[in-house]
């Protein structure tokens, strides 16, 4: 949500700023705006609407400058357009803010600022930081003071980045609960809310923690956290910047589906030992599994999914109950934690909001987090006690499908980990599993090498207006990754259903023309779900069905069937799940849909 650019050096500013504001529009905005200092005064440009809208709004000023902030904005506060469009400023113009995050106090702050005699031109939370700042810089305090100052006050999430007219060779930072990284280069510096906005300039990287306040100028950053300097560790990002680029594909929705095979190679394979599976942090002992009396799996969207696999596949192999629960129910349910609880919280990101907050309720209350993350350096990932990084690089599209195929990969290595501390699984059993996990990443580029049998099915669908996907066990699982794809970048109406739930009520909703897609790989419910099937196709639905290669007997009821490589079981769900990707990218393509930056949705969602 959002994206923060910040640069001080001897270059000029707008052209780094749009550039790096370019690299975040994956996140998810409606909304860009830019402030430069242009040697004697701030210069602000902002409007509603794409990047592109705010390049002709640039082409057509002259804007000068070697400090600067920029922002694309998702709204929360305030309706998109030019005037709610960050950056935000005083009534003087002398200041301006950027602002990741929810400003929860805003009205309160509002209110007093307004008997203060300022006034108010926007409907956002963001304007309050800007005044406030100019309140406490008017009281008499230096402009570092007065930001920190500021953010004492505020309540909430927050990820800053200020500049003032009087000090043109300062940039001031500061984050709570929302990402911000510093990039340090030679002669100049810089200010991001995610790596890829600055790695076309420097690999040095500082990661701000919560409460960190950051004094940037073009030759040096200061840190401070509580009053007190802080010496930060230089982070050396080491994925290479083509990791971000489309190399070839239309579309990096597209390019991220084909990359799953090394994706699932990457998670797995280093991993993988002879006598067993290697999880370096993860230090969870067979003395500490045996004391685990409950284990929470907590994420938001598709690693919610990813949970729910993890929990069937860990309790089939350890026997210790599993509760997955969505992150923005969780910790208002009143969980039960203690000292015996184990959280495994799973985030591309490693700083979605929702999740982020799981983590930190359960520490408060004695349980242990495991942390499943993409993002080295992440809030989530520094918080947990065990972790283990997806090998997923950036993922840029905003529909998710290579991090949710190196999640599941995460949860077979931990359930089957888990399993062999407690005894549960035999080494011949492992030598197996080994052997299958191994072959993953071949029978997933095998499927995508049919990819076109997928893109042939579009044009007999795209009439379709109702869509369910329905399964059973881990079938069903992966329907409901299936069926949120489909509602994400086609915005149809999609809806997953467990199969043996459908005569409970939704089979009412079935008629001539619904599309019904059958995940059918779970062997020991064939049969079940089959009935469940033909129960829809009497109805007038037409069925697309994901069979294991071999099954015949889907044909005989499925208008058409898409088979995966024969795998075990528990394996099938990420090579299913393929075909799903497929069919949402293909027919999101065919409605004249941008695969890449769906309406309304962010990469990231760092506020609740």
């Amino acid at each position: 949500m959002c994206g923060i650019v910040g640069y001080i050096g001897k270059q000029e500013a707008p052209p780094l700023l749009l550039q790096g504001l370019s690299k975040l529009e994956y996140r998810g905005y409606d909304s860009a705006g830019i402030a430069v200092h242009n040697g004697s005064n701030l210069d602000i440009i902002k409007t509603k609407g794409r990047l592109s809208a705010l390049e002709e709004k640039l082409a057509n000023t002259d804007i000068n400058g070697s400090l600067g902030i920029g922002h694309t904005r998702w709204a929360t506060h305030g309706a998109p357009s030019d005037v709610n469009s960050h950056p935000h400023f005083n009534s003087q113009q002398t200041i301006a803010v950027v602002h990741n995050g929810i400003i929860e106090n805003y009205m309160h702050l509002k209110d007093e600022l307004e008997k203060e005699g300022y006034v108010f031109a926007t409907d956002t939370d963001t304007e309050t930081a800007a005044h406030l700042i100019d309140y406490y810089y008017k009281q008499g305090m230096d402009l570092m003071e007065a930001v920190e100052k500021t953010i004492g006050r505020l309540e909430g999430s927050y990820a800053l980045g200020v500049i003032c007219k009087d000090f043109p060779d300062r940039l001031i930072a500061a984050r709570k609960d929302s990402p911000l990284v510093l990039g340090l280069g030679q002669g100049e510096n810089f200010a991001a809310s995610d790596m890829p906005a600055i790695l076309n300039h420097t690999r040095d990287i500082y990661l701000l923690d919560d409460g960190d306040i950051a004094l940037i100028t073009s030759a040096s950053i200061q840190v401070f956290n509580g009053g007190r300097p802080v010496e930060k560790e230089i982070f050396k990002v080491e994925w290479d910047i083509e990791a971000a680029e489309k190399g070839g594909y239309d579309y990096f929705m597209l390019k991220e589906i084909h990359e799953q095979p090394k994706v699932v190679r990457d998670t797995i394979m280093p991993r993988l030992k002879d006598d067993g599976i290697q999880l370096d942090d993860i230090k969870l002992l067979k003395e500490d599994l045996e004391g685990i009396s409950r284990i929470y799996i907590v994420a938001c969207g598709t690693a919610y999914y990813a949970g729910l696999i993890g929990k069937y596949l860990i309790e089939q192999l350890t026997r210790i109950p599993v509760v997955a629960e969505m992150a923005s129910e969780f910790r208002y349910n009143e969980p039960i934690i203690d000292k015996n609880t184990l959280l495994i919280v799973i985030s591309q990101s490693g700083e979605t909001a929702d999740t982020l907050a799981a983590v930190r309720l359960a520490k408060n209350q004695g349980a242990r987090v495991l942390g499943v993350v993409n993002v080295v350096g992440s809030a989530i990932a520094r918080e947990s006690q065990d972790l283990i990084y997806t090998m997923a690089g950036p993922e840029i599209a905003v529909a998710s499908t290579k991090a949710f195929s190196a999640q599941v990969s995460a949860m077979y290595l931990i359930a089957i980990h888990f399993g062999m501390e407690l005894g549960m699984i035999s080494m011949e059993e492992f030598v197996q599993f080994k052997a299958e996990l191994e072959e993953l990443p071949l029978l997933a580029d095998k499927i995508l090498k049919r990819a076109h049998k997928i893109e042939a099915l579009v044009e007999k669908y795209l009439n379709a207006k109702n869509v369910f996907y329905v399964g059973r066990g881990l079938d069903y699982f992966v329907a409901m990754e299936g069926s949120l794809k489909l509602k994400e970048i086609a915005y149809l109406h999609s809806e997953p259903y467990a199969a043996g739930e459908l005569k409970h009520g939704p089979i009412a909703l079935i008629e001539e023309s619904t599309l019904i897609v059958g995940v059918v790989t779970q062997e020991r419910v064939f049969e079940k779900t089959m009935s469940n099937l033909k129960e829809c196709k009497a109805r007038g639905a037409r069925i697309m069905a994901i069979a294991m290669k071999g099954n015949e007997d889907i044909k005989n009821y499925a208008d058409d069937v898409f088979y995966i490589p024969r795998s075990n079981w528990m394996f099938a769900p990420l090579l299913s799940n393929i075909p799903q990707q497929l069919f949402a990218y293909y027919m999101a393509l065919g409605l004249g849909n941008d695969v890449d930056k769906p309406r309304n949705l962010a990469k990231s969602v760092t506020v609740e």
